[in-house]
């Protein structure tokens, strides 16, 4: 079965299967070169042609549209029961709470995990829905209370976890309920008045708003949010961490809305000195930030702006054996993949994606790009990388 958001022209290709090509266009009644156009998504079928397909296919009319998900599918899956959680769904808890010291390493180890596991969305929607509900019954309970300085550790630990729901909520497409968490991260920063988690939870809030398509909105929060941090007292590597990655979501901003001079700017003038003041292995507030992203940001606005032989160069330069993060690293070869895309180059674009399958297969599965990057390949590769692709695509689920 074909996923249901294929294009019309790969789920006919899907179900001519091994089939030639001529065969199916002459029984038809039309050329091989019209059936091909449609397959390439360069041509749609009129309304008599997509029957004649689809009765010669073997398959209802129907399978060969693209169609939304049945009402209610969308809610079996399992990303649902994190949102669930988060939005309060089912029973409240009672009895003692957890103390914030475990629910510490529980935060921690589920963070661990969704930045270095390749199954990180399976494991996050086993912990996410039992630690968000535990963590709210702490909160309850710590507001409540007279330990003021459990409650502290309390609300530090649910910050957070409120920035991990905002990234998996992000990744999963909720960019609803993510901008819910990144708020409910910011709230619980500051009443635990943590400056590092204020800084962090309005990094993750710039992330809303750039998946949100609010780049504008996103570049100015960055911006305000690094001038407070600057003035923050933190310890000199957190301040230049965290005012380097609100910086980066400034780039980001600046790229989103094509302005490619002022974005290079910034990154070399703040985000790249911050850096260098960052020791290369470090992760203050989970955002990764040192000298290697900046790297990766400049690939990445090399590629937005099509400028991929630059990309590509940029690319050659980087080492990615020491990101602490998973998913920067997965996004680093996406963009390598879409950068050989751009020039033409299927062979070294499938290498690319077959390489990001062995080391997150469910991010490659997931994400949008990987999915349309695998379609062209298919479409427009020669035959030996044409079937790879079909078979990855087999493989990643969408045909």
């Amino acid at each position: 079965m074909a996923a249901a958001d294929l294009p019309i022209g790969d789920r006919i290709r899907h179900y001519r299967g091994g089939r030639r090509q001529d065969a199916v266009a002459g029984l038809v009644g039309i050329t091989p070169d019209y059936l091909s156009q449609i397959e390439r998504g360069l041509k749609l079928p009129s309304l008599p042609i997509l029957y004649a397909l689809a009765q010669e296919l073997g398959v209802p009319a129907s399978a060969l549209l693209a169609q939304s998900p049945p009402r209610g599918e969308a809610a079996a899956g399992p990303e649902t029961a994190v949102g669930r959680a988060l939005l309060g769904c089912g029973s409240a808890l009672g009895g003692a709470p957890i103390p914030a010291s475990v629910l510490r390493d529980r935060v921690e180890a589920a963070w661990h995990d969704w930045q270095t596991s390749g199954e990180r969305f399976t494991r996050a929607a086993e912990a996410l829905p039992g630690l968000v509900a535990d963590m709210e019954h702490a909160l309850r309970i710590a507001r409540a209370g007279a330990d003021a300085l459990e409650r502290r550790a309390v609300l530090r630990t649910a910050a957070d976890l409120y920035c991990l729901l905002r990234s998996y909520l992000r990744r999963v497409g909720r960019v609803d309920l993510a901008a819910l968490a990144a708020e409910r991260a910011t709230r619980a920063a500051e009443d635990a008045d943590d400056p590092l988690r204020i800084a962090v939870a309005q990094w993750n809030l710039g992330h809303v708003l750039l998946a949100a398509d609010q780049p504008a909105e996103a570049e100015e929060l960055a911006l305000r949010a690094a001038e407070r941090v600057g003035a923050a007292r933190l310890p000199e590597i957190e301040r230049a961490a965290l005012g380097g990655a609100l910086q980066l979501v400034a780039v980001v901003g600046a790229a989103r809305r094509r302005r490619w001079r002022e974005a290079r700017e910034r990154l070399e003038r703040y985000a790249g000195p911050a850096a260098c003041r960052v020791p290369g292995a470090s992760n203050v507030g989970w955002t990764v930030f040192g000298p290697t992203n900046i790297a990766l940001h400049a690939l990445s606005i090399e590629m937005a702006a099509g400028e991929t032989g630059e990309a590509l160069r940029t690319a050659d330069a980087v080492d990615i054996s020491g990101l602490p993060s998973l998913e920067r690293e997965f996004t680093f070869g996406l963009e390598v993949a879409a950068c050989h895309g751009q020039r033409r180059d299927d062979a070294a674009a499938l290498l690319s994606l077959l390489g990001l399958e062995a080391i997150a297969p469910e991010d490659l599965a997931r994400t949008p790009l990987a999915r349309q990057l695998v379609l062209t390949v298919i479409r427009r590769a020669r035959a030996m990388h044409a079937r790879q692709a079909e078979q990855l695509a087999v493989r990643m689920g969408f045909v």
